[in-house]
């Protein structure tokens, strides 16, 4: 498929903390944006941070996005689709709780795109390092995961344990099984679809937010983990030098989903969207040097010495997304003076 480099683009769960970022990126790109959100008390906040953009910017109701032709009605007149909107939290009883939304979800999006969505050209889906996500049989080597790799392991946990498998393994297992079903949609009615699909694949997600949130203790999962580790010293100086993973900052993940439309290269692929690994003391470290009343944390921690388990493969969304990413100390400065700005310093 060619390139999408302008016209309308439907954004679901549009009021998330990287969706927000999203449709701010699409906007300053040029296109215009039409968000979904679960109910009008969360319109008006977006509809006032994006103004300025005039009629270029809508915002519409979806109450469940699990329902039967939810997005029926707001794929008919849109060029692109980027669907953002997936539960990402840990509390989970049964694995169906968190699995059944997010892939009923999707599939309800490509649905709705292949059936009402003539004018649709592509459909990116924010997926998750978690769907590839693969455990390190040997920790004393650092294993690199690739687009290839899914974690097919906490899917057969979450089948295999039920109730008792992990909380982690529980949303890993969601974000799995969306994105293997929305490739085996796309494979299976390739032949009469309008339209070509990718699928982003982030892990952590941290930097400044401008979606509504009031006090720290309700930022998303992985900002608020950001907040209370490296803010607040929430851990302690040998998890700081040894607890850590991958992450991305939220405004490059956001331009992202941009450059997958703008780049006719990147149909029929998934890009592993990741800025480097870490361990908290980095951020930590970081933080500290912009602001002196951050704990310092670890002052004995050696980043040359740090060993990584797993680390993500990001040539491909490098060389074909084009992506430049962030490094770790504008992501802290960011985020550190964004927390100073709300008063939670």
């Amino acid at each position: 498929m060619p390139a999408v480099t302008s016209g309308k683009v439907l954004v679901t769960g549009a009021n998330g903390y990287i969706a927000v970022w999203v449709v701010k990126s699409y906007l300053d790109a040029g296109f215009s944006v039409r968000g979904t959100v679960r109910s009008e008390s969360k319109a008006g906040y977006l509809r006032n941070l994006f103004k300025s953009f005039g009629d270029k910017f809508e915002v519409v109701i979806v109450e469940d996005i699990t329902k039967d032709g939810a997005f029926d009605a707001y794929v008919k007149d849109v060029d692109a689709i980027a669907h953002t909107a997936s539960p990402f939290h840990m509390k989970a009883v049964e694995p169906d709780d968190v699995i059944v939304p997010a892939v009923q979800g999707t599939l309800g999006i490509l649905k709705s795109a292949r059936t009402h969505g003539s004018s649709v050209r592509r459909v990116v889906i924010t997926s998750s390092t978690a769907a590839v996500f693969s455990s390190n049989p040997d920790p004393s080597r650092t294993r690199l995961l690739s687009e290839a790799d899914w974690n097919d392991e906490e899917v057969a946990q979450c089948r295999e344990k039920g109730r008792d498998a992990t909380a982690l393994a529980k949303y890993r297992a969601s974000k799995t099984l969306a994105e293997r079903a929305a490739w085996a949609f796309y494979e299976e009615h390739k032949q009469e679809l309008g339209w070509d699909l990718v699928a982003l694949n982030p892990p952590f997600v941290f930097g400044p937010a401008i979606h509504e949130v009031d006090k720290p203790e309700n930022l998303n999962e992985s900002a608020r983990d950001w907040y209370f580790y490296v803010v607040k010293g929430g851990l302690d100086n040998e998890a700081l030098a040894t607890v850590g993973t991958s992450y991305v900052d939220v405004r490059d993940i956001a331009q992202a989903h941009v450059l997958a439309l703008l780049k006719p290269e990147a149909a029929g692929n998934r890009f592993i969207c990741t800025a480097r690994s870490f361990k908290w003391q980095d951020f930590v470290s970081a933080a500290h040097k912009v602001i002196d009343s951050i704990p310092a944390g670890n002052t004995s921690y050696d980043p040359s010495q740090a060993k990584q388990v797993l680390t993500y493969d990001n040539r491909k969304a490098i060389a074909i997304l084009g992506i430049k990413f962030r490094s770790l100390e504008e992501t802290a400065k960011d985020t550190v003076e964004d927390f100073k700005v709300r008063g939670w310093l």
